[in-house]
């Protein structure tokens, strides 16, 4: 099984779509840290939340070296908390939209997707027959 990290934007953007099985669909399993949680907790009133503490696929992990946030200049405790997490699990894959965060999972060695590349290989995967509509949405 593929160890994935995800950051806080593709999961929401896939609540959003009424489309967050996919990542399960597609991995088994992911793993956020718990700043993570915590940006989507804080939307509890939105329409699309969902409490992902009672998701059994979804693995959320405290990171070891937290003082480590303090390097990553410019992201949030969720994008960099899931860089950091990806690199202690030795992740096979990190999700994340920011193209920060992507700077720094480059500078990482992590190999990142994004939302868009998610809704891709599901596509590819067959298990979704059209993209437009979601790309619209």
């Amino acid at each position: 099984m593929l160890k994935v990290v995800s950051n806080t934007t593709p999961i929401i953007s896939l609540l959003k779509l009424n489309q967050l099985d996919l990542l399960k669909q597609l991995y088994k399993q992911i793993h956020i840290p718990f700043a993570v949680y915590h940006e989507i907790e804080a939307g509890k009133t939105k329409g699309f939340y969902k409490d992902l503490s009672k998701v059994d696929w979804i693995k959320i992990t405290e990171i070891k070296d937290k003082k480590a946030v303090k390097y990553f200049l410019g992201l949030d405790s969720g994008e960099a908390e899931a860089i950091i997490l990806a690199s202690e699990i030795n992740a096979d894959l990190i999700i994340l939209d920011e193209k920060l965060g992507r700077f720094h999972t480059k500078n990482a060695e992590l190999k990142s997707t994004g939302t868009i590349g998610i809704l891709i290989k599901a596509k590819s995967d067959g298990l979704k027959t059209e993209l437009k509509p979601l790309l619209n949405k």
